[in-house]
């Protein structure tokens, strides 16, 4: 018997059998392909085509680099008819400066603590001009004992609820005098901070606070001397620069209207810009 006889020969039956095998293998192995592909694409995410990434990279704003730290401080705060809600409107890091003569000192500084604003005393001080020009009621003054000093301090920041630190109103006179400043000075207690508001240039009262560490900064731009929104809007920009260029800067403006008008238009365009805002206390040191 040759080669091909001696071949087993298959039966018609068995090619039958074989043949409805395969039919049902097919199915199940693709079934199984769909399964492990599906796997895949769940736990391996496959990169998106560079166009794709392009697009969705564009949509995502980047922020605005940081440009600086803005310290806000609006002095004067107290008296009837101040646009005190509006002003409360403008950012959360304004800072208020309540004076302790006025008739709404313990009720608004009640009302700005209630709604997480920080508060300062705005302490009357001996202007230049003095007595012709007068601080109001409460005032440090250079003829008063450095006993008479400490309890005038005192007496300003008791009538000033939750302030945390203190800057002068008018003082040119008395912030030039060393005795006077530090005794203002040796009267707060630990913790609280002194913003020199920079009335005269001959001031030694950030120079006296350093030197009894109490933590200070300088007023570096008076926001509306001249009671005008262009004339305020070119102090703020004053303002903006100097917090470029040394990193962070004070301004100081008062409860006008005008004033209130402006930051709340320009202080939303300063912090798109980069510009943050921040509380007195986190500037001072």
């Amino acid at each position: 018997m040759d080669g091909w006889e001696g071949r087993r020969r298959i039966s018609p039956r068995q090619k039958s059998f074989r043949t409805i095998a395969l039919l049902t293998l097919v199915p199940v192995v693709g079934l199984l392909g769909v399964l492990v592909w599906t796997f895949v694409a769940l736990t391996i995410r496959l990169p998106k085509p560079r166009s794709e990434r392009r697009t969705q990279a564009a949509m995502v704003p980047r922020p605005a680099p940081q440009r600086g730290r803005i310290v806000l401080i609006l002095d004067d705060v107290g008296f009837d008819h101040q646009p005190i809600t509006a002003a409360m409107h403008i950012d959360p890091n304004i800072n208020f400066s309540v004076l302790p003569n006025a008739r709404l000192a313990v009720e608004d500084a009640n009302l700005l603590h209630d709604h997480g604003f920080e508060v300062l005393c705005h302490l009357p001080m001996e202007p230049e001009q003095f007595p012709r020009v007068s601080p109001g009621s409460g005032a440090v003054l250079t003829s008063m004992s450095d006993v008479e000093i400490a309890r005038t301090t005192a007496a300003g920041l008791q009538a000033v609820p939750y302030a945390r630190g203190m800057n002068n109103h008018m003082g040119s006179r008395a912030t030039a005098d060393r005795r006077v400043m530090e005794s203002v000075l040796g009267a707060l207690p630990d913790g609280m901070y002194f913003i020199d508001s920079r009335t005269t240039g001959s001031s030694v009262a950030a120079a006296v606070a350093r030197e009894r560490r109490v933590r200070t900064a300088s007023r570096s731009v008076f926001l509306d001397d001249v009671i005008s929104e262009p004339a305020i809007r070119q102090q703020l920009r004053e303002l903006a620069r100097e917090a470029e260029a040394r990193g962070v800067a004070v301004g100081i403006g008062h409860m006008y209207p005008a004033t209130v008008r402006v930051l709340l238009a320009e202080v939303p365009v300063l912090r798109r810009q980069g510009f943050r805002f921040v509380r007195a206390s986190e500037a001072v040191r």
